[in-house]
């Protein structure tokens, strides 16, 4: 017997309570700020893929409404709050936070982009975090003096950070191109519009 609505809603609920997809975010950039860099790093990539594996398998009772409005208000919210950030795992969680908005958005839609965006995400994720680990850099500020130590390490960790902010012609980019594109095709331009922006 296929689940209930109300069931689907409360499950698909909780795994986004385990995502920390907003409006249940909160505890995700305090909880990254209080860990090390590896147990945030586990949290950030690890912890993703049970649920989205889950949410994938529900992908046919899903409510798309749902999944839509909290997926474009996890990449606003993750999106504009990042940019207010000094240090370097509330941005890496609010990063989190816009990605998983991407996925959220393109789960209903076409499964196999998500999972591509999901796998593209994680490697991305673990080259910054390495990065990050290795130069020791706790703020932004800490550039200064990672530079002086190793500029090559430091570049690096530049091009991981605008990989995940989706920069062209860097890997990042792709997924969203794809998801801007198949929302665009669905005759959803103007939430792909919204997405763009955020």
């Amino acid at each position: 017997t296929s689940p209930t609505p109300l069931t689907t809603t409360i499950m698909t609920t909780a795994l986004m309570l385990k995502l920390g997809v907003a409006p249940m975010h909160l505890w995700y950039p305090e909880i990254l700020q209080g860990v090390t860099m590896n147990v945030a790093l586990i949290i950030t990539t690890w912890q993703k893929i049970a649920p989205i594996t889950l949410l994938l398998l529900l992908q046919n009772h899903l409510t798309t409404m749902l999944l839509m409005l909290t997926g474009l208000a996890s990449a606003l919210i993750g999106g504009f709050t990042g940019l207010n950030q000094t240090q370097t795992r509330k941005i890496m969680a609010f990063s989190s936070i816009a990605h998983t908005g991407w996925l959220m958005m393109t789960l209903p839609l076409a499964p196999p982009l998500t999972t591509l965006t999901l796998i593209t995400y994680i490697i991305m994720t673990t080259a910054t975090f390495t990065a990050l680990n290795t130069t020791t850099m706790k703020t932004i500020t800490d550039t200064n003096t990672a530079w002086t130590s190793s500029p090559t390490l430091l570049t690096l960790t530049m091009l991981s950070l605008m990989s995940l902010g989706g920069l062209p012609p860097l890997t990042g980019f792709m997924p969203k191109l794809l998801i801007l594109n198949d929302l665009i095709t669905k005759n959803l331009a103007p939430l792909s519009t919204a997405l763009a922006m955020a």
